[in-house]
């Protein structure tokens, strides 16, 4: 990728220079997340969570074949209004750039972005990662790659549970990515606090957890982390609405014959109609507690 393609906005590149705290934010979210004007007003609300934090928010898309680090009020909401924008991941962002058009980033291209402009901590809802069926299909996201290129610290709480969780863990593990549960043992399902998946290491302290991290890419091993940050308690799916849920929707999936990129989708907006709504409330809860953790940290990154 060219450095010319990149933009980085004036109060951003002051915080990277004094070396002060930073974090990423994507901007699917906004584009294809939450409907709109919701995702507008979520993202803002993340910025302003990473703020209170102590941290500079750096919410990361493309603009007339620009990558802007640190886009305004303005772009944002020109972004939202940009109809049928691509979301970008590592396969089609160049063409994208070349087009010069707009495109909202993925977890994958904004771990590229966050990479190549020197930001440390991104703050996302749940990563991507092996789909179930993946034997069959081979469907992997490529968060998973990216994971293993790009030494960013991504804050999530784990994955959607529409994936195959256990393989998901396994790879990640495969390709030398931790998973760092903050305040956790398990890994998150994303609307659900614990997956049953065990982790290595728990943290329960941030100035610990940055070192972890640190210790980490001192060992040049040049990947990523996952910081794993299950939804706050009080936001949870229940036990029985989840499992509804998600059956109903992998058995329609099924039943229908959904495949290949449609079947996410589909899945996450059955769930979001037979919750009523809880499954939107939980995204939002974790997104800003997300952010608010992230920004805690790239603190204690940058005062160590």
């Amino acid at each position: 990728m060219s450095i010319e393609r990149m933009q980085i906005a004036v109060d951003v590149a002051r915080a990277l220079a004094a070396h002060r705290a930073v974090v990423a934010l994507e901007t699917t979210v906004v584009t294809h997340g939450l409907p709109q004007p919701q995702g507008l007003h979520v993202s803002r609300e993340m910025e302003a969570a990473v703020a209170a934090a102590g941290a500079v928010p750096a919410t990361i898309g493309v603009l007339g074949g620009q990558i802007r680090v640190g886009l305004t009020g303005d772009e944002l909401e020109s972004l939202a209004a940009t109809p049928d924008v691509p979301k970008l991941n590592l396969s089609n962002f160049a063409a994208a750039l070349v087009a010069r058009g707009a495109g909202s980033t993925t977890v994958s291209a904004t771990l590229l972005a966050a990479h190549h402009a020197g930001i440390g901590v991104f703050a996302t809802g749940g990563i991507g990662g092996v789909h179930r069926g993946a034997s069959v299909t081979d469907d992997v996201s490529s968060d998973l790659t990216a994971l293993a290129r790009f030494p960013v610290a991504v804050v999530c709480s784990g994955a959607k549970s529409i994936l195959d969780l256990p393989r998901t863990v396994e790879r990640l593990e495969t390709l030398g990515v931790p998973i760092y549960g903050y305040r956790c043992d398990d890994f998150p399902a994303f609307w659900r606090r614990s997956s049953g998946l065990r982790l290595d290491q728990r943290f329960d302290d941030l100035a610990q957890l940055a070192e972890a991290i640190r210790a980490h890419y001192g060992l040049g091993l040049g990947t990523g982390i996952v910081v794993a940050n299950p939804v706050p308690e009080a936001d949870e799916l229940d036990e029985e609405t989840y499992e509804r849920a998600l059956n109903g929707a992998l058995e329609t999936v099924a039943s229908q014959g959904i495949r290949g990129r449609e079947v996410t989708p589909y899945m996450l907006e059955f769930m979001q109609m037979v919750t009523g709504g809880q499954i939107v409330d939980a995204n939002i809860a974790l997104l800003k507690d997300n952010a608010r953790v992230a920004g805690e940290l790239a603190v204690a990154l940058a005062n160590a």
